[in-house]
């Protein structure tokens, strides 16, 4: 009886101690429930309770803690998590340098214009909700749903980069559109200055024009933003990291829609900074002028040949400083159907069309020189003593080797001919004698004459403050020999010793060296800017003249050619300029092409000739003969220089 009294006692006083237990916890933890503690109590026992307990206790006591790191510890930068919510970082956009000419008149500026764009991180997260928007913003706008679509999600839609979907809109449409899209999650009408360029020939290959940045860009620049514009071509491409302002900020609150409640006044705000202007040594008046010179130069070679002249191209450089005063290549285009996005219509229409417009002939054309390089075959053989000034004779019609006949252009075996009269006459039995040997005078050959091609520039860029400027070519033994697997024959070193052959040049490469005779030997860097002006006023930087080499000739020697060149116009070839007010050394050229189909008219000359100032080349692409077509051109442009010269 007294064990099971006291297994009863014992039994009874568990119950208790379960009931309080049961109570206790009751009380602290209303969320179990009896029937809960009661399977603890059965399965567990009173210890695993105790554990339950004091679990229970350490995470409630972890959460209290938690909270209080958040709000108290944590609660400056959470704030600011929280308010990036509603609260948005905008870019405040730079306006972009302006480009003028040496006067100060505007060549590109920015005017006031609308975009449509997009935050896509704001657009709806469904899709077909996605999609009604894309249809409403279709429905306003006159794009078709797919347009919207792609643009809006050209760059991903969680991005948080503004995207532009429509360019160039008007102020008044701006306002009636801005009405439209308000509630459409993401789309908002932004301000965007777009560029505005001078419609004046040949402009164009020169300025350039700007262009949407493109993945490929965003790869190889640093700083820009899927909605910015950057410098695609000419001087907007060589001096972008001038021309490019620096964004600046401002913060902005938005609704859970993305659309502007209002701006924020912050210390973090900046304001932009406008990109550096660009003043060029273009002389605008001078590059109108030129450009109608040329044009009509171009007419005149169509009467004369009969046949299609598909373009030229005129520079016009100071001889002592390498100053590009004016360059035009025609045709051109409007480079201001860039300025927002040019339609597939219009890009298709310039790049398919033959005459090439887009082709800068000034820069990027190659074409054989003719008999405008003989300047530097006479400099060639009277600095190597292979003729002197008084070297002469009499030169036969043509030079017959074998079966082959080099002929002149015309009959001069009626007179005893020295260099200077061989460029004045343009001679051509001469210089082939120079170039490869006939009678008494030995000849260059190929290696002297490359190098002297060389000397003068050609066969190399000019590093002219443009991009994608060319070579040309020299050609020479073992290119032959490479390529053609042929060897080098005599015929190919007449053919280059006036002109023709593989021989090829750019227009820039001739001005540069026809200032070689005219400044007293040096090989200058022709350059487009003069300075470049920040948004103050003040100059950032200033362009020196750059001489790239001298010193390769004699005085003696630029003398003779410079006496040639004169003689060229006084009695010479381009007799038609010798009834100018002032005084012009020169040197006509009409290069074969195409198998001797067509003719290249070239016209090289400086002036005054007795203390020269600029330097003039004339192409007229497939134009005839130079002293016909080229040369008059060049008369013209002089003509208005020299009137109203500065």
């Amino acid at each position: 009886m007294d064990i099971f009294g006291n297994f009863s006692a014992l039994r009874g006083d568990k119950e208790k101690r379960t009931i309080q237990q049961k109570e206790d916890l009751e009380f602290s933890y209303g969320d179990i429930t009896n029937e809960a503690i009661c399977k603890i109590e059965d399965k567990t026992g009173p210890k695993s309770v105790i554990v339950l307990k004091l679990t229970i206790i350490i995470l409630f006591c972890i959460a209290i803690l938690r909270l209080f790191f958040i709000q108290v510890v944590e609660g400056e930068a959470n704030l600011q998590l929280a308010e990036g919510n509603r609260i948005r970082p905008r870019l405040i956009e730079a306006n972009r340098g302006q480009i003028y000419d040496s006067s100060g008149i505007w060549l590109a500026r920015n005017q006031a214009s609308f975009a449509l764009a997009v935050y896509p991180s704001d657009m709806p997260r469904n899709k077909a909700e996605r999609t009604n928007s894309y249809q409403e913003i279709a429905d306003v706008t006159g794009m078709t749903l797919e347009e919207v679509r792609t643009e809006s999600e050209k760059n991903g839609i969680s991005s948080l980069d503004e995207t532009l979907i429509k360019e160039n809109i008007s102020h008044d449409d701006a306002l009636l559109l801005e009405e439209k899209i308000a509630g459409i999650s993401g789309f908002y009408i932004a301000e965007k200055p777009i560029r505005e360029y001078k419609l004046s020939p040949g402009l164009p290959h020169l300025i350039g024009y700007t262009g949407i940045v493109s993945q490929e860009d965003l790869k190889n620049t640093v700083g820009y933003y899927l909605s910015d514009r950057i410098g695609k071509t000419a001087l907007e491409l060589e001096y972008e990291s001038y021309l490019k302002g620096i964004h600046g900020i401002e913060q902005i609150e938005v609704d859970s829609k993305g659309n502007i409640v209002k701006v924020l006044v912050k210390d973090e705000n900046k304001e932009p900074t406008p990109g550096n202007d660009l003043v060029l040594n273009i002389d605008l008046g001078l590059q109108e002028k030129t450009a109608e010179a040329l044009k009509a130069g171009m007419e005149s070679g169509k009467t004369l040949t009969g046949q299609e002249v598909t373009g030229g191209a005129v520079i016009v450089m100071n001889v002592n400083t390498g100053a590009i005063l004016s360059m035009v290549s025609l045709p051109d285009y409007n480079n201001n159907l860039f300025a927002s996005r040019i339609s597939t219509v219009d890009y298709q229409t310039l790049t398919n069309d033959p005459s090439l417009p887009m082709f800068n002939r000034s820069l990027k054309g190659t074409y054989p020189p003719g008999s405008i390089s003989k300047i530097i075959m006479a400099s060639a053989g009277l600095q190597e003593g292979t003729i002197d000034k008084n070297t002469s004779m009499v030169t036969p019609a043509a030079i017959l080797i074998g079966e082959y006949t080099f002929p002149d252009w015309k009959d001069h075996s009626y007179e005893s001919t020295n260099v200077e009269r061989a460029i004045a006459e343009s001679n051509n039995v001469f210089f082939y004698s120079l170039g490869g040997g006939f009678d008494k005078i030995k000849g260059l050959g190929i290696d002297k004459i490359k190098k002297y091609w060389q000397l003068f520039g050609l066969g190399q860029k000019t590093e002219i403050d443009l991009p994608a400027e060319a070579s040309g070519f020299l050609p020479d033994a073992e290119w032959k020999k490479r390529v053609k697997n042929e060897p080098w024959y005599i015929g190919d070193t007449y053919h280059v010793s006036i002109g023709q052959g593989d021989l090829l040049v750019t227009p820039l490469q001739m001005v540069r060296a026809t200032a070689v005779v005219a400044n007293g030997g040096k090989l200058l860097q022709p350059q487009l800017v003069k300075k470049i002006v920040n948004n103050s006023g003040n100059v950032v930087k200033t362009f020196e003249p750059i001489i790239q080499s001298s010193n390769f000739l004699d005085a003696s020697v630029l003398k003779t050619v410079a006496e040639g060149m004169r003689l060229t116009i006084t009695e010479g070839s381009a007799r038609n300029l010798n009834d100018l007010p002032f005084t012009v050394a020169g040197k006509t050229g009409t290069a074969q092409f195409l198998n001797n189909e067509k003719t290249h008219a070239w016209f090289e000359c400086y002036a005054p000739y007795e203390n020269p100032e600029i330097a003039i080349v004339v192409l007229v692409d497939g134009g005839g003969g130079g002293h016909e077509i080229a040369a008059p051109v060049a008369k013209d442009i002089m003509s208005y220089y020299f009137a109203n010269k500065k």
